[in-house]
Order: C-alpha cells, then sequence, then structure tokens
C-alpha cells in the first residue's frame, strides 16, 4: 500500500524551491513513499515580477488546482515569509480550498510546513504559527520536525535557517543560497514526515 505525498510550494527566487528538492529526496528514501513537487499559482503579473528580478517559474514542476490537495495521504507545505505570515500567492490558493472545507476531506491528513525568511528575526518560527490556522481549519494534523534533527538545531557557529516548526532557510539580500545543513536539515524533515504518514496510512516505517 503505496502512501502519497505531495510537496506543494510557492517560490519567488528559488530559495523555498531548493528545500522542496531536498525534502523531495528526503520523503523518497522512505521505501513504500511515493512524492511529488507541486507549485501554487502566481498571482502576480509577469511585469511585476519582471521588475523585482525573480527568476522564471519552473517548467518542471506542475501548478497544482486545489482539488487535488485531497489525492495526497500527507501534505509538506512551503512557502516564504511575508511580514511573519505565508504570502498572498499561497494564501490566495489556501482560500480557494473551500470545496474541501466544507466536506472536511483534508480531515486527518498530515501536514507540514517549511519556510525561507529575509533574517534570522524575520518569521522562523511565526510564519509557521501563522500558517497552523490553515490546518486547523481543514483538520489536518500538523507534523512538526522537533528537535529530531538533533545536534543540528543547536548549532551556533553558523548563521542557519528552520526550527522546530519546520526546517527553512535564511535568503538575506537574495543572493544567500540554503546551506548544507539547511539542505540537510530539510532531507531529514522529508525522512521523518514521511515515516508518520507511512505509518498513519496503516504501513510499517
Amino acid at each position: 500500500m503505496v502512501t502519497k505525498v505531495y510537496i506543494v510550494y510557492y517560490s519567488t527566487y528559488g530559495h523555498v524551491a531548493k528545500l522542496a528538492d531536498e525534502i523531495q529526496k528526503g520523503v523518497s528514501s522512505v521505501e513504500g513513499v511515493d512524492v511529488k513537487l507541486w507549485q501554487v499559482p502566481e498571482t502576480l503579473s509577469e511585469e511585476a515580477l519582471a521588475k523585482m528580478g525573480a527568476p522564471p517559474k519552473r517548467e518542471d514542476v506542475p501548478v497544482i488546482s486545489p482539488a487535488e490537495l485531497a489525492d495526497a495521504d500527507g501534505l509538506i507545505f512551503g512557502f516564504p515569509t511575508r511580514f511573519g505570515m505565508m504570502p498572498a500567492q499561497f494564501k490566495a490558493f489556501m482560500d480557494g480550498t473551500s470545496e474541501l472545507w466544507c466536506p472536511q476531506r483534508l480531515a486527518g491528513k498530515p501536514a507540514a510546513l517549511f519556510f525561507s525568511t529575509g533574517c534570522q528575526g524575520c518569521g522562523q518560527e511565526t510564519t509557521a504559527l501563522t500558517a497552523i490556522t490553515q490546518l486547523v481549519h481543514h483538520g489536518m494534523i500538523f507534523v512538526p520536525v522537533g528537535y529530531t534533527f538533533g545536534a543540528g538545531m543547536f548549532e551556533m557557529e553558523q548563521v542557519k535557517g528552520g526550527s522546530p516548526y519546520g526546517s527553512g532557510t535564511i535568503a538575506g539580500n537574495g543572493s544567500r543560497v540554503p546551506t548544507e545543513l539547511e539542505l540537510q536539515q530539510a532531507f531529514h524533515q522529508g525522512k521523518y514526515f514521511a515515516g508518520i504518514a507511512k505509518k498513519l496510512k496503516g504501513g510499517s516505517p
């Protein structure tokens, strides 16, 4: 019995997309779990994105519709922060899930979060905290990474994104890319979540 995990993200400059790739590798490392990457629709115009210097969206990652969320056994959502919350693009997507909310079609499904912020104090925890409301209203089961990443959670010698709520990176002015430690936590989150999703589906981890 295969467990199906969807990684659904929004990425402006590619930082969240990079984490998503690593989370995908972590999920794939668990036997009996299939994983697929998805993007949410962009709400900004091509002109606006060009002025922002945002790169083109990846053509190898399909755009998901709200209805397709129900096909997954587990969902991992990722996005950059906007003033300590999910950006308008992801919120617009979640606002379109009312047809799933009414019959509670996502209830009981495990869900996790990952994120990117501009600096260390820019929302590595509040972005997740404010996003949990979306999961609660759908009756989903929030699966935080906690401190299962071990010593990497206590790193003090280098700048590091991520928190007990989920993996993360710090983009700075946009030129900083996810570090090896941040990518390791992302891989760990994917693997850890896949094990939980598999258990809930009824298989052995």
